[in-house]
């Protein structure tokens, strides 16, 4: 039987003892990963102040914790792109859905948005965690990548995927 050993706002932690082996899971908030496209084809990243990270600064997509009074993980990427970036998509696209299950579980929306139009939210961790947007052309943001100039994390798979996708234009 599994048994909760730790239980935070963000992070639950449980063990279950299965054939004589004690199994650790950790359990993280599912989440939505955006990519915007402006005008230009460039996709859109934040600069990000993370005071409990190191560095305590960060380039990454937008993205947030899927919060289910929010609605739907299209609502949720339409709310996080309105708080971190003051924009709305006028066309928002989940290109994959990333399920992972085992040591650590949770599951990240990723999605492609297009068609963005100026609708600013309040960004509810302060507007001044986000630095700066910057963009980037899709081979350049690649070569980031692939540099170790962006961390690498989860939203690094989407990119990934999503960069395959547009150059074999089946996204």
């Amino acid at each position: 039987m599994e048994k909760i050993v730790y239980q935070g706002k963000i992070i639950k932690i449980s063990e279950e003892i299965i054939g004589g082996i004690n199994w650790e899971r950790a359990y993280l908030p599912h989440g939505v990963i955006i990519f915007p496209i402006n005008d230009q084809g460039e996709i859109l990243m934040i600069e990000e102040k993370r005071p409990h990270e190191n560095p305590p600064f960060r380039l990454k997509p937008i993205s947030g914790i899927l919060e289910q009074e929010r609605g739907t993980p299209e609502d949720n990427a339409q709310i996080e792109l309105q708080e971190e970036v003051g924009f709305k998509a006028t066309t928002l696209f989940n290109f994959w859905t990333m399920r992972s299950s085992g040591t650590v579980n949770n599951t990240q929306y990723f999605f492609l948005a297009r068609g963005l139009v100026t609708s600013k939210l309040p960004n509810p961790d302060g507007e001044d965690t986000i630095l700066s947007i910057k963009a980037f052309k899709l081979d350049d943001l690649h070569q980031l990548y692939l540099d170790d100039k962006i961390p690498w994390s989860h939203s690094t798979l989407g990119f990934f995927k999503l960069y395959h996708g547009l150059k074999s234009q089946k996204i």
